[in-house]
């Protein structure tokens, strides 16, 4: 049995995985739809195009539709 070192050798490290972009592909493709979503709900719910009746999707991200620059009032 050899005693431990502060430093491993390369060969004993275990690998850094690698993952390629068709293995991604499928999160970026959700996390896309995801912010398409989050989009739409800080900029354009409200008025006709409005999918939720009342004012409380308008409410709950008004400070943000500020922040990104949506005009609000």
């Amino acid at each position: 049995m050899s005693t431990p070192t502060a430093i491993e050798p390369a060969a004993e490290r275990a690998p850094i995985p690698v993952a390629s972009p068709r293995e991604l592909l499928p999160y970026w493709i959700f996390a896309g739809i995801v912010l398409m979503f989050a989009i739409y709900f800080v900029g354009a719910e409200e008025g006709a195009t409005a999918v939720f009746s009342g004012s409380g999707v308008h409410e709950l991200v008004h400070d943000a539709r500020h922040l990104l620059g949506f005009p609000c009032h």
